[in-house]
């Protein structure tokens, strides 16, 4: 299947994860897993098991290991359930009846759970044929409503995400209304699959996480071009639009983090160290490093719109199962930025922010979508200023004429916050982008500055990353571009390949000149056949492959090949190198 068949599948799937009704078939089939699971294996305790995106889960606690050979057979006993057209019956039970029941069947971890529901919540369960779960719900009316199904990994997981409680193995699968559904998303896996930023990676020697850092990527020097160009082209692209860059401290004193409120809301991420027996904090965030940074001086209102921005390296504590390649790390750089402003600047900075991170995302081809995410339970500052950022930020929307979906409960604990979805080259999404409007932060920091009228007034604030993290967008520009970097990231953008050694004076002649022109270039002039240097640099994903033999020699031109656009034949040294110069200078893909 090629890459467009894959993203018109893909909005197939995004149409039906979006169907309420998604949820109920899910969580159906995590329920026919964990029937099918203790006809197997009886002695199996369970967990939980709902509909997550794309799919479902079950936890179960059971001395044997799974295998694949077992996930096979959990299938087969699945689609005889599903034929069998068991109905799901409701029901309700009385707290301690509900405990006496769960214990009967001898299930622990549904025991937990009933004791921690509060006393006056409804305990419910659904029946189909001889299973019965704790659950509330919701459900399709019959196991035969799950038409395709397929189990997809197995993996550990945490009793309800502690790493102090046992650890359970996890099934996960998925489901689909159709078979062709079903059988267009797996391949679309296997397509994710060979565009894994981990496998790239390794393969062209970008990064790596190491046994001794779990957690911790290493950049090496091919990876350290592409960040080093990200970089470069954030900071121009930052100046051109009026911010200013800082750099704040990497340690900062727990006080401090009292102030922020991360210390209430945050601290469980944080990691921690003693420094002249005075209790300190590794930043998690950059934000509190900023407010100082502003504090340093006063400030008078012809000063703003103040823009700050910060490639600031953070620190936060992840469960080592959540950890995934550069994707879930426990240390990144956000490309951070703070904006200072007045009130009636608010919507105007915003709608900024907006064009900015439209402009950066349309670089590298990727569409997306916008979400606002709403007050937390977990949250600082009165309702009235949550209600006036909150539609400060509606209102920068709907200026922009963008649709958006409302993320109730789901903003940072000191603010509501835009959120921008990328869709990748294959219909997957990922979030990145946020605009966070804070009034809490300023006010915490007794940040000041002195009105026209000379009195002393607060600043509103908004955060804002672009990238998100250095590292995941590295992450996702490598599985988005399956190794195939525009040219101006491309770690080697020329690669020279002499068909024999007789021809390698030419070759570092090119180099010279490619070099001086601003071109990454490296020569291969090994003793090695051509076809061989060539599948090397393929797999290397090089942008350009020059092979250079007797009549490119003789006549001073090279011979062109794109891991893009296939062979482009003959051209002469000077034609080559503007190509490339343009390519690089308009940033094209």
């Amino acid at each position: 299947m090629n890459q467009e068949a894959i993203q018109e599948n893909a909005q197939q799937y995004k149409v039906f994860e979006a169907d309420p009704e998604s949820k109920a078939f899910r969580h159906t089939s995590s329920h026919i897993l964990a029937q099918a699971v203790k006809h197997l294996f009886p002695e199996a305790k369970l967990g939980i098991g709902p509909a997550i995106d794309y799919g479902f889960y079950y936890d179960f606690d059971l001395e044997h290991r799974f295998t694949e050979e077992d996930l096979a057979a959990i299938e087969k006993e699945m689609k005889k359930i599903t034929k069998a057209n068991l109905p799901l019956e409701r029901f309700e039970l009385p707290r301690e009846e509900a405990i006496n029941f769960m214990n009967e069947k001898a299930e622990p971890y549904k025991v937990e759970l009933i004791n921690d529901l509060p006393e006056d919540a409804v305990i419910s369960f659904y029946k189909q044929g001889d299973f019965t779960d704790l659950c509330a719900g919701p459900h399709k009316g019959s196991t035969a409503a799950i038409k395709a199904l397929k189990l997809t990994s197995v993996a550990g997981a945490y009793w309800r995400g502690n790493e102090k409680n046992k650890m359970l193995q996890r099934i996960y699968g998925t489901s689909f209304p159709k078979q062709q559904m079903l059988d267009e998303y797996l391949e679309m896996l296997e397509e994710a699959k060979k565009r894994d930023h981990r496998k790239i990676g390794k393969e062209m020697d970008l990064f790596a996480i190491m046994e001794e850092g779990p957690g911790f990527p290493f950049f090496f020097p091919k990876g350290m071009i592409i960040r080093n160009e990200l970089e470069a082209f954030w900071r121009k692209s930052h100046r051109e639009r009026g911010y200013e860059e800082i750099k704040t401290p990497l340690i900062l004193s727990e006080d401090l983090w009292h102030t922020s409120g991360h210390w209430d809301h945050y601290q469980n991420n944080m990691y921690f160290t003693k420094i002249d027996e005075g209790n300190y904090a590794i930043k998690p965030m950059n934000c509190p490093g900023a407010m100082l940074a502003y504090k340093r001086r006063m400030y008078s209102y012809r000063d703003f719109p103040m823009r700050i921005g910060e490639l600031g390296q953070v620190h936060r504590h992840e469960l080592s199962g959540a950890l995934h390649g550069l994707m879930r790390v426990r240390t990144f750089t956000q490309d951070d930025a703070h904006i200072f402003m007045l009130p009636e600047q608010i919507k105007e900075e915003i709608v900024g922010v907006i064009d900015f991170i439209d402009y950066v995302y349309k670089l590298f081809g990727f569409k997306y979508h916008v979400e606002l995410s709403t007050k937390p339970e977990d949250s600082m500052g009165s309702q009235e200023e949550w209600d006036l950022a909150t539609n400060a930020l509606k209102e920068a929307l709907e200026e922009k004429g963008m649709d958006y979906i409302i993320n109730e409960g789901d903003g940072a604990f000191y603010g509501p916050k835009i959120d921008f979805h990328l869709e990748d080259s294959i219909g997957r999404t990922w979030q990145c982008g946020t605009i966070q409007l804070d009034f809490q932060m300023p006010q915490r920091f007794d940040l000041t500055y002195v009105g026209s009228d000379g009195e002393k007034h607060r600043p509103i604030m908004i955060h804002r990353v672009i990238f998100g993290s250095i590292e995941r967008f590295i992450g996702i520009l490598t599985e988005h571009f399956a190794g195939k970097f525009p040219l101006w990231l491309a770690p080697v953008q020329v690669k020279i390949l002499t068909v024999t050694e007789k021809f390698n004076d030419y070759a570092y002649e090119l180099e010279k000149r490619f070099t001086e022109a601003g071109l990454r270039v490296q020569v291969d002039g090994r003793n090695e056949k051509i076809g061989y240097k060539i599948r090397e640099a393929r797999n290397q994903r090089d942008s350009y492959l020059l092979v250079i033999g007797e009549r490119e020699a003789e006549a001073g031109t090279v011979s062109v090949r794109s891991n893009r656009e296939g062979e482009l034949g003959e051209m002469s040294v000077e034609d080559f190198v503007a190509r490339l110069r343009q390519e690089i200078d308009t940033k094209k893909f």
